[in-house]
């Protein structure tokens, strides 16, 4: 469950993604426009970061762009540090793109092979408990029973408009630039009313 509070954000979700996505090589270009669609959550099974994927939107192409939320810097993982945001009520939050963390990893790896771990949005306003449902909807599955490992996966191709990741026993591949199609035997998609439902991942077994 994803528990929203009802807080002042510094600077805005929408200001970060607005300011980064034309900044990387998948992204737009320079100076782009760049709008939110609408984004979904899943479950940290420690409770500890929080993992949000935007779809964003610049002309006709739609961007996927995952991001971690973490109280404490990530070891290692400089390189996928995007800033860090003021939260009124959770204080400092050091935001990651999910692609360089490996919770995030863990977790589409699991939605997308079980079509479970999207966490369900709730707030409390005013001494009651609200719904906050997410107007992106995932469809993820095409597993089986077999339990297996979805831990370890490590960077294969990250640099184009799809990354590559491999643990022993599976390759993932994440579409930063989202597109139409049909859901793959094994993956992830995502659709919202007025969009046409996109691949964001697929998992092969080797």
């Amino acid at each position: 469950m994803g528990v929203f509070h009802v807080a002042t954000i510094t600077p805005t979700k929408e200001e970060l993604l607005a300011a980064w996505i034309p900044t990387q090589p998948w992204g737009p270009g320079p100076d782009a426009e760049v709008s939110v669609i609408g984004a979904f959550r899943f479950d940290d099974p420690e409770n500890l970061v929080g993992i949000e994927t935007h779809l964003c939107q610049s002309g006709d192409t739609v961007f996927q762009v995952p991001l971690t939320y973490r109280n404490e810097p990530l070891d290692g993982a400089d390189t996928s540090f995007i800033g860090e945001m003021e939260h009124s009520a959770l204080g400092t939050r050091h935001i990651y793109d999910g692609l360089g963390d490996p919770r995030y990893l863990l977790m589409l790896t699991a939605v997308a092979l079980t079509g479970q771990g999207e966490a369900l949005g709730m707030a409390v306003f005013e001494d009651r408990w609200y719904i906050a449902p997410a107007n992106v909807r995932i469809h993820g599955g095409g597993w089986g029973q077999e339990r297996v490992p979805i831990d370890g996966m490590e960077p294969v191709s990250t640099d184009g408009d799809r990354a590559v990741f491999r643990n022993d026993r599976f390759d993932l591949t994440v579409f930063r630039r989202p597109a139409s199609g049909p859901h793959p035997p094994i993956g992830l998609t995502a659709d919202w009313d007025g969009g046409d439902p996109v691949v964001l991942a697929e998992v092969v077994e080797r």
